[in-house]
C-alpha cells in the first residue's frame, strides 16, 4: 500500500501523512494554534477561561502568571516503565507546548484554576481600577 501512495513524491510517508492528518497540533506550523484552544467568559467580577487539554495529568500543565501575563505551559512524557521496552513504529504522547495570555495587573492569590475532563478551568478577576474622584476646585 505503501509504494502506491509514494506516487510522484518518492519521499511521502503515508504514516507521517496519517499522524499529521488525525494529529494535527503537535506539529508545529499553522496547526499548532488548534491545541489549548481557549473560551474566555465575562462575569460581573471575573473572567472564566476554558482551556482545551485532553489526555493530561494535572502534574503535567503549570500555570504562571509574570509581568501581567497569565503563562499556560503543558510537558508530557510518556516513560517507559519498570526498564520493559515496547516496539513502537511511532510514538507522540511526549510533548510540550505553552501559550500566554495578558490579563493585567492580577495577583497571583486572586486567580484559581482547576482542572477536570479534559479542559482546565481559570477563574481570573478584573483588575480593580481606581475611581477618580471629583475634586471641586475653589476659584479665588
Amino acid at each position: 500500500m505503501k509504494n502506491e501512495l509514494m506516487g510522484r513524491n518518492n519521499n511521502y510517508d503515508f504514516f507521517e501523512e496519517a499522524m499529521h492528518d488525525f494529529f494535527p497540533a503537535f506539529y508545529g506550523g499553522k496547526h499548532n494554534r488548534n491545541y489549548m484552544r481557549t473560551d474566555i467568559k465575562e462575569n460581573e467580577n471575573d473572567y472564566l477561561m476554558e482551556v482545551e487539554l485532553p489526555g493530561l495529568d494535572k502534574k503535567d500543565i503549570h500555570i504562571d502568571l509574570k509581568d501581567g501575563y497569565l503563562n499556560i505551559s503543558v510537558n508530557k512524557n510518556e516513560k517507559e516503565e519498570g526498564g520493559k521496552k515496547e516496539n513502537y513504529i511511532h510514538r507522540e504522547r511526549s510533548f510540550s507546548c505553552s501559550r500566554s495570555y495578558y490579563v493585567g495587573d492580577i495577583r497571583k492569590e486572586d486567580i484559581k484554576a482547576k482542572y477536570e475532563n479534559g479542559i482546565l478551568n481559570v477563574v481570573i478577576p478584573k483588575e480593580v481600577r481606581e475611581k477618580a474622584e471629583n475634586h471641586r476646585i475653589e476659584i479665588e
